[in-house]
């Protein structure tokens, strides 16, 4: 039997950092990255044979618990009928139908029309802003300070995620005249936003935000955030690009967009993640005039050979097929459950913390006050997270190796899961208080 050390040992030989995407590395908990073989239900498998309660997720996408039957089964059958064709599906269609049934709000006609499907959220939103930017003849994107969108060149700037992790500041390679056409300000700032488009409006194409920010831990929008954002963009010809890749089909039927508590009308909205059911696939839905403008209909230009790949949309669409109300209700219940016993133990430990929400997603910051932004999200105290991450993955418990990311609850978590992960924290919250900085 080998051992995740030297499956880590085995991988730096061959990959970068050992890893495909940065925070699998561990290395902001200083601890040896899991390697898993196989997952079902709320539990994955590390190469040792070891079993952990999973609150990662895939990072959102198995929602309904990992290797769920129904969706496995799906994928089987479309593996057999051809992994891909580099040619259209009726399948394609089902699943674009079906986003743009599912993203209404209060039986109101929704704002998409049509639906591009492509492999990933960076594409998805890359190709968001490239469609933005034809529409309305002008190069300057908005962005917020700890928002991820993708590693495309020109979101990098004060992104969270892996980046915030890290501690980058963006990423070399990314051309300074790139850089320079995305304008970063705070997050949940009106005035911010009012001043930057008084500033710089008749150049900017569009605005693009996270619905519910989740990649610097969860920072809810302010009441009505989003409805202003939309308003004010909409006032100076500018587009709101509503990035769900993350909250899309998790937080409720129709994401952040079905649940937030101002209305508003984005002009794109991104989806990723819960859409590929765990599979690559993302998606950018929209009205259709805006939507034809990308190619073949119109100037803008988009493509990808695995784009809409059968076996994704087959994983898509079963995985939005059993995503009814009542897994939604046992989602809610679980996540709820296990955010108040976080929070009940880390006050027991006596620990500076507040556990921030948007619907079933949830993250711990340790300060005293809730972050509102970037800035007062990397002013909390991270050094406790560490610890906090390594007594619960002794006790048998996968936490996200960050403390700048969400946690992730699935419809597999059951009353057996949930208690494991509750029993837990009383021990890593006591970690987390006796934690020093440096």
């Amino acid at each position: 039997m080998t051992t995740n050390a030297e499956e880590f040992d085995r991988a730096r030989g061959a990959m970068p950092g050992g890893v495909n995407s940065p925070v699998r590395a561990f290395g902001s908990v200083a601890e040896t990255p899991r390697f898993f073989v196989s997952a079902s239900g709320p539990y994955v498998t590390d190469v040792e044979g070891r079993e952990y309660v999973d609150l990662v997720g895939s990072w959102g996408p198995a929602i309904l618990g990992h290797a769920h039957p129904a969706v496995v089964k799906t994928v089987q059958d479309a593996a057999a009928r051809g992994l891909g064709f580099g040619a259209s599906t009726p399948g394609e269609t089902e699943l674009a139908e079906l986003i743009a049934a599912r993203v209404t709000r209060d039986g109101v006609t929704n704002p998409v029309e049509r639906v591009r499907l492509v492999s990933t959220g960076t594409e998805a939103t890359m190709t968001a802003i490239r469609l933005a930017r034809g529409a309305t003849g002008r190069d300057l994107v908005v962005k917020f300070a700890g928002h991820y969108h993708g590693h495309s060149d020109g979101l990098l700037a004060e992104a969270g995620s892996g980046v915030a992790t890290l501690a980058m500041p963006g990423s070399a390679g990314v051309p300074a005249a790139i850089a320079a056409q995305t304008l970063v300000i705070p997050y949940n700032d009106l005035d911010a936003v009012r001043e930057v488009f008084a500033a710089r409006g008749d150049d900017i194409a569009a605005v693009i935000v996270e619905a519910a920010p989740a990649n610097m831990g969860i920072v809810p929008p302010a009441r009505g955030f989003n409805a202003a954002l939309a308003d004010i963009a909409h006032a100076h010809g500018a587009l709101l690009i509503l990035d769900e890749v993350l909250t899309g089909f998790r937080v409720g039927p129709a994401g952040w967009y079905g649940i937030d508590p101002v209305p508003f009308t984005p002009d794109l909205i991104t989806f990723g993640k819960v859409v590929g059911g765990g599979l690559p696939l993302a998606a950018i839905g929209g009205p259709a005039p805006l939507m034809e403008l990308l190619a073949p209909l119109g100037p803008v230009y988009q493509a990808g050979t695995l784009s809409g790949n059968p076996l994704a949309v087959a994983a898509g669409r079963a995985t939005l097929d059993h995503l009814d109300a009542a897994a939604y209700a046992r989602i809610d219940a679980a996540a709820a459950t296990i955010a108040d016993a976080a929070a009940s133990a880390l006050a027991e430990a006596g620990v500076t913390h507040v556990l921030q929400r948007s619907g079933n997603l949830f993250s711990i910051q340790f300060a005293a006050e809730a972050p509102t932004d970037y800035d007062t999200v990397k002013a909390q105290e991270a050094f406790r997270y560490p610890p906090f991450f390594r007594a619960m993955l002794a006790q048998g418990v996968s936490l996200p190796p960050s403390v700048f990311e969400a946690w992730f609850v699935s419809a597999s978590h059951d009353d057996a899961a949930v208690s494991r992960i509750v029993s837990a924290l009383p021990a890593a919250a006591r970690a987390a208080a006796e934690a020093t900085p440096g």
